[in-house]
């Protein structure tokens, strides 16, 4: 695993407002950063990531089973009584999911170990599927990389596939997609979503998510009064469920993607209970429930909220000090403790791998960097290329 300096295409920006990447600098600061790439061998790939990233899912996919028949459990995960028995439903009817990405710390040596699962709403598609792949072939036909040069990224085409196979699960049904107002990155992500969706067939509507609408027969619509039989949304499950229109979600008739029981799967309750059924796996660290005294065995640990995206409320403890911390208005529900096990440092950059799946199947592989040790919103997103 190589961090490798190039030359930054003098007409990527250009490139980008042609292709709609609207979101690669963001607030001033660089978001996409082409200035280098990682480089990995196919073997690290295939054995170190991929086949990893497989087995991690389907162990988590284990968790959700268990959880699902545990009350004690369930309140474990902060999940609202009344939507216990709605989850469980969800799970044994077999919901069909889209996507996921795991969070993964690899240096090119060791076993990738998994942070944490972005199971509900993983943003960093478009630059993942469509973009990075872009940037190869264009750097491949200037000479700049090598023509061997490979990515992996069969992240587009699964997720137009995976569209096709819902499509004919619910044939003639438009898939309304959703996202929170005066958010660039979001909307760019929906969008991309759409486009995949188009491809396959299916005819979509776009509203915000605050534009959702529900009626006297409990159905949601849309701001022209269509019912939303089918919906995309790129809002969390443990927000939705706390909206006052949430318990209205159990017997309406749509459809949802990501289904109800991601609200397991992206929950960070789901790291002890990974470390309590598969102890001492390779691709694991110990975690525990903050008030477990087995959490105390933990002398260097990064402190978790059970509900926390993209960094927030994240601290890093050293024998009882803070030595790093992000801000964020999560912590409230309550904490995991998680083994410290450092990102690979490349010059001043902390390195994390973003491990994407579609249909329970990995899908390709994204790159963040930031000079502080906790990976944000704001972290900068660099392209890879695979060459031996």
């Amino acid at each position: 695993m190589l961090r490798l300096p190039l030359a930054e295409r003098p007409d990527w920006q250009a490139t980008a407002r042609e292709f709609g990447f609207h979101f690669h600098t963001l607030y001033g600061e660089p978001y996409w950063d082409e200035s280098a790439c990682y480089q990995f061998s196919l073997r690290q790939i295939e054995q170190d990531l991929e086949d990893p990233t497989a087995e991690l899912h389907q162990m988590c996919l284990e968790v959700v089973d268990r959880v699902v028949r545990d009350e004690q459990l369930l309140e474990r995960f902060c999940i609202p009584p009344a939507f216990h028995d709605a989850i469980a439903r969800d799970w044994f009817a077999g919901s069909p999911s889209l996507y996921s990405r795991l969070d993964l710390a690899y240096d090119g040596k060791g076993p990738a170990k998994l942070l944490e699962n972005n199971a509900d709403t993983p943003t960093s598609l478009y630059e993942t599927g469509f973009w990075q792949w872009l940037w190869l072939e264009q750097q491949v036909d200037r000479g700049i990389i090598s023509h061997r040069a490979d990515q992996f990224n069969a992240l587009q085409e699964l997720l137009i596939d995976r569209f096709a196979t819902l499509a004919a699960r619910y044939p003639g049904t438009d898939l309304h997609v959703s996202c929170c107002r005066d958010t660039v990155e979001d909307r760019g992500t929906v969008q991309y979503l759409q486009d995949c969706a188009e491809q396959a067939g299916i005819r979509t509507r776009f509203l915000h998510v605050d534009e959702i609408g529900l009626r006297s027969d409990n159905r949601f619509v849309d701001l022209q009064a269509v019912p939303i039989r089918w919906l995309f949304k790129l809002y969390p499950w443990e927000f939705m469920l706390r909206e006052d229109y949430g318990p209205r979600v159990i017997d309406s008739s749509t459809r949802f993607l990501e289904p109800l029981w991601k609200s397991i799967l992206s929950n960070k309750a789901l790291l002890p209970l990974l470390w309590q059924l598969f102890p001492g796996h390779p691709n694991l660290l110990p975690a525990y429930f903050e008030d477990d005294p087995a959490a105390t065995s933990l002398s260097h640990h990064v402190r978790k909220p059970i509900f926390s995206r993209e960094g927030a409320n994240i601290q890093i403890i050293h024998n009882g000090r803070i030595t790093a911390a992000a801000d964020g208005p999560y912590g409230a529900e309550g904490y995991i403790v998680q083994q410290y096990h450092p990102l690979p440092r490349f010059g001043d950059n902390h390195t994390l791998i973003g491990a994407w799946l579609v249909n329970d199947q990995p899908a390709g592989i994204s790159i963040r960097e930031d000079t502080h040790r906790i990976t944000q919103d704001l972290s900068r997103f660099l392209p890879h290329i695979i060459l031996d």
